[in-house]
């Protein structure tokens, strides 16, 4: 089987499912439905999709992921600050998914203990991409700090957007708004603080640990980073 046969499998699959998720979850029920609708035999699709419909469920939010980044790389961002390009991001994020009761029930899914982590890092590659996408030139512990505020920063407007009725989710736009707000003049306390002649020797200490912390050379999904010994 060739790479475009077996990408052709799993999206016969994932749309296979989707129609069955708003009714009855990220499941094997849908996982089991998937399969007889897309004729595809159950051991190829076990093998495909080892775990059922929590891979299932992975892939879509990695589709979601594409589709954003396709977005990003063709708008012109060139007049925006970069806040805001952060904030449009994250928007092109968001309105990749036509259909939030399918979302909702990826959250309730990756809400359980056992698939918490597989959430977890479905979140970090989307901040991950972002990030790289907008050219992030991080190689010090910012490329970690960077990537775990718009973690929080894109949890908490899925959340809110999840419940969002307004007209064309402005609502949900204008919390986005104040989140990236709110991080902003936390990176100016920040600054403030590291510039303050009374502090800095009760910074030496802390700013010289963090230094050897490097991004990864070689990302791997359960070791993000590494430590650089001296």
């Amino acid at each position: 089987m060739t790479a475009t046969e077996t990408v052709e499998i799993r999206e016969r699959l994932l749309e296979a499912a989707l129609t069955h998720v708003p009714f009855d979850g990220w499941t094997e029920t849908t996982f089991d439905a998937a399969i007889a609708e897309a004729g595809v035999d159950e051991a190829l699709a076990r093998a495909l999709f080892p775990r059922g419909a929590v891979d299932l469920a992975l892939a879509y939010h990695a589709r979601g992921d594409r589709t954003m980044l396709h977005r990003l790389t063709a708008a012109d961002l060139s007049d925006m600050r970069f806040r805001d390009r952060i904030a449009a991001a994250v928007r092109f994020r968001l309105e990749a998914e036509p259909d939030r009761e399918v979302v909702r029930r990826g959250v309730t899914l990756f809400a359980l203990p056992q698939y918490a982590p597989d959430g977890a890092r479905a979140i970090w590659n989307t901040v991950d991409a972002i990030w790289a996408a907008l050219g992030d030139p991080s190689e010090d512990v910012n490329w970690y700090t960077k990537r775990a505020t718009l973690s929080a920063v894109y949890s908490s407007t899925l959340l809110y957007w999840l419940g969002d009725e307004s007209d064309n989710h402005q609502a949900t736009w204008e919390f986005l708004d104040r989140r990236i707000d709110n991080v902003m003049q936390f990176e100016q306390i920040k600054a403030k603080v590291r510039e303050n002649p009374a502090l800095k020797p009760f910074l030496a200490l802390p700013e010289r640990l963090l230094a050897g912390i490097r991004k990864p050379s070689n990302p791997r999904d359960d070791l993000p980073g590494s430590l650089r010994t001296r």
